[in-house]
């Protein structure tokens, strides 16, 4: 079974006077997305990516076409618990400590009373944020505020991880802690949906990438057949040019 699948899915924007006009955000995307391993999406600004993963987490619904999320459709709340999501963006209650926010969010995603305390205490421990549990997320800085995000992604021990931008902010130790975290997933069977434009990360973890451009899928596939022992860059160039030609 996939993790996800898009069938000729596409969603517009309505804009304007009484939403007369329309923004094509995503285009006729057919993608599947297997269980398993590290998947990697691409492409320039504007290209259709976040429209994508909010379609996947049911943020927004298409104007056409399906979309499956572990084997339900992404209109079926009941399997987002099973989903974990990391934004470079967040937007947490500053006045929560950082252990009430992971119980907060746990408690949001169904984790059950008696496992919320154990299990804070231990991604605390694994992000760095153990000697800061009770300190207030306003207090923050921008990295120390990720490393909560990933914590916070895997508060319900998601079979699909979606890592959106997620080194923004990050240090050395951040970096390589998403890493291993990814490469766990892998070990396990489970998925990572990995969102960046940080092309050294794509790199270092994808099996295989969609890239997209104008809202259309212009490439899929293992990022070895991509690359084909060029530059990853170079090997995007052109792809990403065809949504500046669009």
């Amino acid at each position: 079974m996939d993790a996800a699948v898009f069938e000729d899915v596409a969603k517009t924007y309505r804009t304007g006077l009484w939403g007369r006009s329309g923004v094509a955000a995503v285009r006729g995307v057919s993608l599947a997305i297997p269980a398993g391993g590290v998947f990697g999406l691409l492409g320039p600004n504007r290209a259709g990516k976040t429209t994508l993963v909010k379609l996947l987490l049911g943020l927004c619904r298409p104007t056409a076409g399906a979309i499956t999320r572990l084997g339900s459709p992404a209109a079926d709340p009941r399997t987002l618990a099973r989903v974990g999501y990391m934004h470079e963006n967040h937007a947490f209650p500053r006045y929560l400590s950082a252990v009430d926010l992971l119980h907060f969010y746990g408690g949001l995603a169904g984790v059950g009373t008696a496992d919320l305390g154990p299990r804070a205490a231990a991604l605390l421990e694994r992000v760095g944020l153990a000697d800061r549990q009770d300190d207030l997320v306003g207090r923050f800085s921008k990295g120390m505020v990720q490393r909560l995000g990933l914590a916070q992604a895997l508060m319900n021990d998601p079979d699909l991880l979606v890592l959106d931008e997620p080194t923004e902010g990050l240090d050395l130790f951040g970096r390589q802690l998403l890493r291993d975290v990814a490469n766990e997933f892998r070990a396990a069977g489970k998925t990572v949906l990995l969102v960046s434009h940080v092309l050294t990360e794509v790199e270092a973890l994808c099996d295989r990438v969609a890239v997209l451009a104008a809202g259309k899928v212009v490439h899929t596939g293992p990022l070895a057949e991509l690359v084909r022992g060029r530059p990853l860059e170079a090997a995007l160039r052109p792809l990403y040019e065809q949504g500046v030609a669009a």
